[in-house]
């Protein structure tokens, strides 16, 4: 079986025609035996997309609808999605048809050369040039951060078999981050290009601030900013040694040589400043802990309409 794996956040207008693509695509694949699991993010719009997603999953019986209590965020919605999802290969598409369902047959053609994940890229993106920009951030993040192969791109259009999903859903932190969790899964991962088409209703619902919360999530997956943080540390020693005899040696020289007040203060601001800053990073990552103790969820699920539904209320 086929699960296709969708968070939803105000797409009442385009989750159905995604849907229904989507099932004509693999049924023109000769991949019959599929479902559909839609995670709706508790989207501000009175209801709207929650009312969508419980009509598709009255009219069609692969169609599985998940209702979270409040917003999770697209990872967090995704790991509801995969928590769910039934199938032994998963699909994972956006639902506002820049994903589009006509490029599932590349994805699929190169997952079926055995690949354990395959990605599709996009060579020409139609996003703004402040969300191709924070893309750029972001790709670099993770090359040094995780360490991700400089050749391998990725988006979020991709293809994965089921042990990755079981080893993934383990990760039970309220700050999920798919790339990180896929590539300490396995490293036999593909990516191909495919096209990107235009968003056919309304615009991004990343803001500034979303876009920097998920970023710093890439945190959670490494310890190189903790390590950088000492090396910071080891330069800057080093330098205030040789600024402290450069000052030794120029007042042995020049006795009558005055010291200078503003240099101090701006050297004591901006050592404070460095100072303030890892020690912000440590408390991240010690905040981070101590919510993870707590057993922050990563999602709440208010109610599940369709095939094969559980109880109310589930926390993950």
């Amino acid at each position: 079986m086929i699960s296709v794996v969708i968070p939803c956040y105000r797409s009442s207008k385009t989750i159905e025609k995604v849907v229904n693509l989507t099932a004509a695509e693999l049924d023109r694949l000769g991949r019959y035996d599929y479902e559909f699991v839609l995670v709706d993010d508790c989207s501000p719009d009175n209801g709207a997309t929650a009312a969508v997603l419980q009509k598709l999953s009255e009219e069609h019986p692969y169609v599985k609808s998940i209702l979270l209590a409040r917003n999770a965020g697209q990872h967090n919605a995704l790991m509801a999605a995969l928590n769910y999802a039934s199938g032994d290969t998963l699909i994972g598409m956006d639902d506002d048809m820049q994903t589009h369902p006509s490029q599932l047959q590349y994805l699929l053609a190169e997952f079926d050369k055995g690949y354990d994940i395959v990605y599709g890229y996009y060579p020409e993106k139609k996003h703004s040039g402040f969300r191709n920009f924070g893309s750029y951030i972001n790709y670099l993040s993770v090359r040094i951060l995780i360490g991700k192969p400089k050749e391998l791109k990725t988006s979020s259009y991709w293809v994965v078999r089921r042990f990755v999903r079981d080893y993934v859903i383990q990760y039970k932190s309220p700050y999920a981050y798919m790339q990180g969790l896929f590539l300490r899964t396995t490293r036999n991962i593909s990516c191909i290009p495919i096209r990107h088409y235009e968003r056919e209703v309304g615009k991004s619902n990343y803001t500034f601030s979303k876009l920097v919360k998920l970023w710093s999530n890439i945190m959670g997956f490494s310890v190189v900013p903790l390590r950088m943080a000492t090396y910071v540390g080891y330069i800057f020693s080093v330098i205030g040694i040789i600024g402290a005899l450069v000052i030794i040696i120029r007042k042995l020289l020049m006795p009558a040589m005055a010291m200078g007040w503003p240099s101090m203060m701006v050297a004591i601001c901006f050592f404070s400043g460095i100072n303030l800053l890892f020690m912000g990073l440590i408390g991240e990552y010690i905040g981070r802990m101590f919510l993870g103790m707590n057993k922050a969820p990563q999602y709440v699920v208010r109610k599940i309409c369709g095939a094969d539904t559980v109880e109310n209320g589930e926390e993950q």
